[in-house]
């Protein structure tokens, strides 16, 4: 079992796919240089400013270490960090342990979606 944060975010209007294209170009080289293992990430099928990234942790201390990593590198924060924040109006947290299998399935299925976009 794994620990798996969902992040969902609400955007500002019109700010969907350069969000995305930060999010993906940007954002995830930093997580993964930081040993976060990303298992899906999007814009939401109901909205285009409506975002969500999922990530998972062995357990809540490796939660806490790879984010302080992260948001207290230089490369985040003089990175694409102030314009992946100016994009955001809400951002909503949830975690919730699941399955190794269930996680590589959502992940398998992220890379689906994206291949046939």
């Amino acid at each position: 079992m794994r620990l798996v944060e969902t992040l969902i975010y609400s955007l500002r209007p019109g700010t969907g796919a350069e969000f995305h294209r930060l999010v993906r170009e940007e954002s995830l080289p930093i997580h993964n240089a930081v040993d976060m293992d990303i298992v899906d990430f999007g814009q939401s099928e109901h909205h285009p400013d409506a975002y969500y990234l999922m990530r998972a942790y062995d357990n809540l201390d490796h939660l806490n270490s790879s984010q302080q990593a992260l948001y207290s590198s230089d490369i985040w924060r003089k990175g694409p960090r102030p314009a992946i924040l100016e994009r955001i109006v809400v951002s909503l947290k949830t975690m919730a342990w699941m399955s190794e299998a269930a996680i590589e399935e959502t992940r398998l299925c992220g890379v689906r979606r994206r291949a046939m976009n």
